[in-house]
């Protein structure tokens, strides 16, 4: 078995093909079949199911995916460490979800952009559960996330907690007044993000199981949408204060459990972390 091996598993795995596979990787397909068979015999299992659609990975097959991405990161970051002899230099690729990105991205980047400026920062927003497996799957160095976050191949570091509030058109001077509205409409992310599922849960605490979404893709278009009168949303306290305290919005406290959100830096523990991920780390150790 050698790496190229694994490259031929890897394409084989990604297009479902070995026809496809030995198009992607320049070569033909008899290579890629007895490739693949190769590495079956060595393991003594069967790497893949084969029908006459498709080509798909066995449990085993699945298993072996997993340790060749962690091979593979591992020999991009050998050849990183000697290639770079010693230097903090590179690129390091952050996930966060939307409102780490607009809250805290800029400071994180001039943060470490001026303690170390050869490191190229590249931030990707997205859903909690995206970002998770981004990670584990080395998409990812590592992501910004809410906590609790229980896998035993990721450490985590606390970063912050922050009050989440209800939004509502300024209109309402009073949660009750709210509840009473007929169909209550919420301005949401869509499923998957964690201010929306707060507000469902935080609904159903008050009894209230019917309500129309309307999903937006940005904390700007929440905010406008909820001073238009077309709904309430959830967000933190601290994005309104700073960004949106002249809007006509009123915001109303919730209690801890669910008004409290605890990020978390994530990244993998079983492999090397990189020089510029442990610079990037030890800007949040305590």
């Amino acid at each position: 078995m050698n790496t190229q091996d694994l490259k031929i598993f890897e394409a084989v795995a990604a297009n479902g093909s070995f026809t496809k596979a030995a198009e992607a990787m320049f070569t033909v397909q008899s290579n890629v079949t007895a490739r693949i068979k190769n590495l079956e015999d060595e393991f003594g299992v069967e790497l893949f199911t084969r029908t006459t659609r498709k080509v798909q990975l066995t449990s085993a097959g699945e298993t072996l995916m997993q340790y060749h991405k962690k091979i593979s990161h591992l020999i991009d970051e050998a050849k990183r460490d000697i290639q770079n002899a010693g230097q903090i230099i590179g690129s390091l690729k952050v996930g966060c979800i939307d409102t780490t990105m607009a809250l805290k991205a800029p400071e994180i980047i001039n943060l470490f952009a001026e303690k170390y400026p050869d490191v190229e920062l590249e931030f990707k927003s997205a859903m909690r559960t995206a970002l998770i497996n981004d990670v584990l799957n080395y998409k990812l160095d590592a992501a910004f996330v809410s906590a609790p976050v229980n896998m035993p191949e990721l450490e985590q570091i606390h970063i912050k907690d922050e009050q989440l509030v209800i939004l509502a058109p300024a209109k309402y001077t009073k949660l009750a007044d709210i509840l009473t509205k007929q169909p209550l409409t919420i301005i949401v992310f869509d499923q998957g993000c964690i201010f929306r599922a707060r507000l469902e849960t935080w609904l159903g605490s008050k009894g209230i199981i019917q309500y129309k979404p309307i999903v937006l893709n940005s904390i700007e278009g929440i905010i406008n949408f909820v001073e238009s009168g077309l709904g309430i949303s959830i967000l933190p306290a601290e994005i309104i204060s700073q960004y949106y305290a002249g809007r006509a919005i009123n915001t109303f406290a919730i209690s801890k459990d669910l008004g409290t959100m605890t990020t978390v830096l994530i990244y993998r523990k079983n492999v090397p972390a990189s020089r510029q991920l442990k610079a990037f780390i030890e800007l949040y150790e305590k």
